[in-house]
Parts: C-alpha cells; structure tokens; sequence
C-alpha cells in the first residue's frame, strides 16, 4: 500500500506536490469514486486515475542530458520549440525535467519520471550545488566577484554565498570566462547575478549538478545514472553536502 500522491508521482503525472494540489481539487479518481484526502492508501489492484486518465505505474528512469542550446526545458512547448524531451524520443517512460535550464543555456540537466525525486532535488533546503560557467561582458575587478561570493541583492531577495572562480579573460574582445557555483535554483538566476554586478552573460553553460558532470557527452547527448548515482543525489538533497 502507498499513499496516492506517490502513485501518481511514480507514475510521471506530475510531482507529488503537484500531485496533492490534484486530489484536493478533485481530479483524483480510486475506483471510480472522486478522492479528496492526501492520507489515502492504494494498492497495485485499485484504479486510479487523474482528471479521466487512468494511472499506470512506471519503474522510475534516471538520466542526465547534454542540452544544447536553443532547446526548452519542459516536456512539450506550445511555440513548436525544440524540448529537452525530444532527446528521449526511444524512452517508452514519460519523463519531464529537473528544474530548467534556460533556452539559451547548455549544459547538464537532469531527466527522470519519478516526481518525488524531482521534488527532492529542487526542494530549496536540499542545497545541491550547481557549477555554471559563464563568458561575460568585460572584465570584473577580484572586488566585483567577491560580492558574488558573499551574496548579491536581486528583485526577489539576496542570493546565497557562491563559490566563484574567474578562469580567463580577453582584452581585445573586453570578455571573461568566471566559473560559478551555487546551490539555489531561482528563475534566470545566475544571469542575474552577473547582470547586478554590472556585466551581463554573453554565454552560459551548466557543467555540473553535484558530482554529476558532461564527462564522455557531446552536445544532445544523454546517458542513464546508474541506481548508485541516484543513491548518491538522494543523500546529497538530504543533506546539502
């Protein structure tokens, strides 16, 4: 027996958060019959469905993807854009990303059909770190990217210390290469960042997420985690180490 949120989660209708605002809103279906309370139980034998659409249980997937550019972070875009799920075209299982990475920027992105894990991985107390690194306009003096380091004051709040490595620097072209490393996962956050500190991402790529990096991966290319892997970034969103 798992309580219904789980099922649907497993199922890879929708994370389990979402997955609990379903029920209370009454598109939840056991047996035919509308459930409301987030304390129910099913079994494999019960028939459940969401908002008519019978629930069938998948084994959970887990993989990483190398997205390209130019390539939208959801699993289905009403522009007619590029997805990240049109990498998995092969993969019977509905799988949907792990946050987003933005549409102009590359880089690792974890995929997977299991929405508590999703739900875990993005849970704002779980403090993953996410190394980025970023060719930007200018060349910041070691003062401006120490500001970075402690936290820089955005429209939705101050962010969180990061790590920040300036890596080289272009005098002709009047660019940088910086590494950053954070673990929170606000909208565009790291382009903002860059933009608070006066110079804006010219280019941005996502090189890891935990100990997880594009090793071995070209552009659109794409590998399963094995079950240690995802052993291991359950216990990092744990404990935030």
């Amino acid at each position: 027996m798992e309580r219904l949120q789980k099922v649907i989660a497993h199922a890879g209708l929708a994370s389990r958060r979402k997955a609990e605002e379903l029920i209370l809103e009454g598109k939840v279906t056991v047996n035919g019959k509308t459930v409301r309370e987030l304390g129910i139980k099913v079994s494999g034998n019960d028939r459940v469905e969401v908002a008519g659409i019978p629930v069938e249980k998948e084994e959970p997937v887990y993989f990483i993807l190398y997205k390209p550019r130019g390539v939208v972070s959801t699993a289905s875009d009403d522009k007619g854009r590029k997805t990240v799920t049109d990498f998995f075209q092969h993969i019977k299982e509905r799988i949907y990303p792990v946050g987003r990475l933005d549409y102009d920027t590359s880089g690792l992105v974890i995929m997977t059909n299991d929405g508590e894990f999703a739900n875990l991985m993005m849970h704002p107390k779980s403090e993953v770190e996410k190394t980025y690194v970023a060719k930007i306009k200018g060349i910041p003096p070691r003062e401006t990217l120490r500001s970075l380091e402690k936290g820089v004051m955005l429209e939705d709040g101050k962010t969180a210390p990061a790590k920040v490595k300036f890596v080289s620097l272009d005098k002709k072209k009047q660019t940088s290469i910086v590494e950053l490393t954070i673990h929170e996962g606000r909208n565009r956050q790291v382009r903002r960042m860059f933009e608070a500190i006066g110079h804006p991402v010219l280019k941005l790529k996502r090189e890891t997420y935990g100990f997880l990096d594009l090793k071995g991966l070209k552009t659109g290319d794409a590998r399963e985690l094995s079950p240690h892997e995802v052993k291991q970034l359950r216990s990092l969103a744990k404990f935030g180490k």
